[in-house]
């Protein structure tokens, strides 16, 4: 039950990341594709009634950390409260922009907004990454699973590896959504632009996870990153022809392959200390009760498919491209 609620947690990550990630790349990218204000308003347009519910992955995956994995949740969240922080006040500022802008019909008001649109979008997947690679590649933590030194202790090159390396894949992941969902020229630069970011936008994703591989990979997970990389040349060759939706379909699957070999070579940690193995918090030792991982399945059992089936209803009513005319 503990394994079982390890790879739950862990498709609740891909989840949010898959869907969150392209509308952070939507708003990082704003002002870059949107020369005019139709342009832009398109733009916000493709991810306006699904942004809300995107956010809704992260609740449930740190809700769900809570509840099945206290020891977890407890060991990391409290060691990245700076992050997690600031993600959620880049969360809020972001939201609030994406609900005002329109109010008031002028130009300078519409550029503040979008500002903050672009800065919340760029911070947040910035935290987002930094904390999944303290995650994976280790918390100075001691004995007793707290903390040792300052807050930024844990900010190395290979933690900052994995913020960039969510920052480059949302990045794609939006361009591509947009060529996905608009028409016209907004199309067409969108996908010049994301054919130009999936070198430098991915390539932090790969090295994240071969640096994980040599630390505590299996040979199973060397597998998992070789289909990373194969997944990674299909979307940009399928991009280059013109096959926007079956771009965005592999570079989910690249992300898939990328979320499976992170935790793969994690597990049967969920924590790592980068002081000594034997502090590493394991999937037993921070594990709820048998019974209440019982109760979370049955809940989970009953609520997850109609959140699903919601939410895929939502797409398909607005799966049409928006134009800009």
């Amino acid at each position: 039950m503990e394994t079982f609620w390890f790879v739950a947690i862990a498709v609740l990550w891909f989840g949010y990341l898959f869907l969150e990630g392209f509308d952070f790349g939507v708003g990082m990218l704003l002002r870059v594709l949107g020369r005019t204000e139709a342009d832009r308003r398109a733009m916000l347009t493709t991810i306006g009634p699904v942004w809300d519910g995107n956010e809704v992955w992260l609740i449930v995956a740190a809700g769900a950390t809570f509840a099945a994995f206290p020891g977890w949740y407890a060991g990391l969240f409290s060691a990245a409260y700076l992050p997690m922080l600031l993600l959620l006040l880049a969360l809020i500022g972001r939201g609030v922009a994406l609900e005002w802008r329109g109010k008031v019909d002028t130009d300078r008001w519409r550029s503040v907004w979008d500002a903050v649109i672009a800065c919340g979008s760029l911070v947040a997947t910035l935290c987002v990454g930094l904390v999944i690679s303290w995650n994976v590649l280790g918390l100075p933590l001691d004995a007793d699973g707290n903390r040792v030194a300052s807050p930024f202790a844990a900010l190395r090159w290979d933690t900052a590896l994995g913020a960039l390396a969510v920052t480059g894949f949302a990045l794609v992941h939006g361009a591509v959504f947009v060529a996905l969902k608009t028409d016209g020229p907004l199309r067409h630069r969108a996908r010049t632009i994301a054919l130009l970011l999936v070198p430098v936008g991915l390539s932090p994703l790969l090295l994240l996870t071969v640096v994980a591989q040599l630390r505590s990979g299996a040979e199973w997970t060397w597998l998992v990153v070789f289909a990373v990389l194969v997944a990674v040349v299909c979307a940009w060759a399928c991009l280059d022809g013109g096959r926007e939706g079956r771009a965005f379909a592999l570079l989910g699957a690249a992300l898939g392959a990328a979320v499976l070999a992170l935790f793969g070579a994690l597990y049967p940690n969920v924590l790592p200390s980068t002081l000594d193995p034997a502090y590493s918090l394991s999937v037993a030792d921070a594990a709820s009760s048998p019974y209440t991982l019982t109760v979370m399945t049955w809940v989970a059992g009953f609520g997850a498919p109609a959140v699903l089936v919601y939410q895929g209803w939502t797409y398909w009513v607005f799966r049409k491209r928006v134009s800009t005319s």
